[in-house]
């Protein structure tokens, strides 16, 4: 047994990592379930799809394939049994945390919509200036490459991911659109493909959470080898500098008597100096016998996941 698959505590320490496009998917898909956990799940026993989110209407449709390479299918239509309008696939490697761009877009979209409303905004025209579609990415700094006529490709300034538009196929399920990040591989390529009725502000939620900077967390174990070297691990709990925050009404007081006995050693010691000094030597008293009471931070964690099934990859 390698060093890799043997069991080492050390492998399942949580990270924080970063770019997270290069995160990988975790082998789960509850990021991407979140923002629509109050709608219906349905959980399907025999099939490559063993998990549908629907919207209340069904127009709008999530499918989990736990052990496929596409591992993602998202689609939108007219009614329930119509056929999709638009369909966007995320495979194995693509990280929730980007699918949750686009599922929370749908269900924002779902919410404003009128019931079996035919101009919600999730069945909208896409924008017919393709820039719209990934704004988020040039906002970001992503630069524009050198491609065939009738394409457009942008890159990270990494270079570590890119998107891929393609306007010279037809049809309504032509695939127009790609998001990629990763070096080409079976487990280091992600990749995210949009059909030519896709509107631009969803493919734009996709690349807005794609271009987040924020890191996600990971186990060590879930890193491709072939990754480590492109990615930056930070273990969770490490020290991190302090936000900022308003002063409380203490820490003005506090504030106020330290300078204010600052001020007094510079000069001689008179009464109003003296009651200032006593001031100070009652509050750092005070300070230190709470200090003595209050037990120990807990560190913070993220927030529950969906009742999504864990399908290990």
């Amino acid at each position: 047994m390698s060093a890799r698959t043997a069991y080492d505590p050390h492998l399942f320490q949580e990270v924080l990592v970063s770019p997270m496009y290069l995160a990988g998917s975790g082998g789960t898909g509850d990021a991407g379930f979140v923002p629509v956990a109050h709608w219906p799940h349905h959980h399907l026993a025999d099939g490559p799809c063993q998990l549908v989110v629907t919207s209340p209407d069904q127009r709008i449709r999530i499918g989990w394939f736990g052990d496929d390479f596409e591992l993602w299918k998202i689609t939108a239509a007219e009614d329930a049994v119509s056929a999709p309008r638009w369909t966007a696939t995320f495979n194995h490697v693509t990280p929730p945390e980007i699918v949750a761009g686009l599922t929370t877009a749908l269900a924002h979209d779902y919410a404003e919509a009128d019931a079996y409303d035919i101009d919600a905004r999730f069945l909208a025209s896409p924008s017919p200036y393709w820039a719209d579609a990934i704004r988020p990415l040039t906002d970001a700094g992503w630069t524009c490459d050198a491609a065939e006529r009738g394409t457009v490709e942008y890159s990270s300034p990494d270079d570590q991911a890119g998107v891929l538009i393609d306007n010279r196929r037809s049809g309504w399920d032509a695939r127009t659109v790609e998001l990629w990040a990763g070096p080409p591989g079976w487990g280091t390529r992600a990749e995210a493909v949009f059909t030519a009725r896709t509107p631009s502000h969803l493919i734009a939620a996709t690349a807005a959470a794609m271009a987040d900077s924020a890191p996600v967390i990971r186990e060590r174990h879930q890193i491709d080898r072939e990754m480590e070297s492109l990615v930056t691990l930070t273990p969770v709990g490490s020290a991190s500098p302090q936000t900022s925050r308003a002063p409380t009404p203490l820490d003005v007081r506090r504030t106020a008597v330290t300078q204010a006995v600052h001020r007094a050693a510079r000069a001689p010691h008179t009464a109003a100096d003296l009651r200032v000094m006593a001031a100070q030597s009652r509050s750092a008293g005070t300070s230190q016998h709470r200090s003595a009471g209050l037990a120990p931070a807990t560190t913070a964690r993220p927030p529950a996941s969906s009742p999504t099934p864990r399908h290990g990859r």
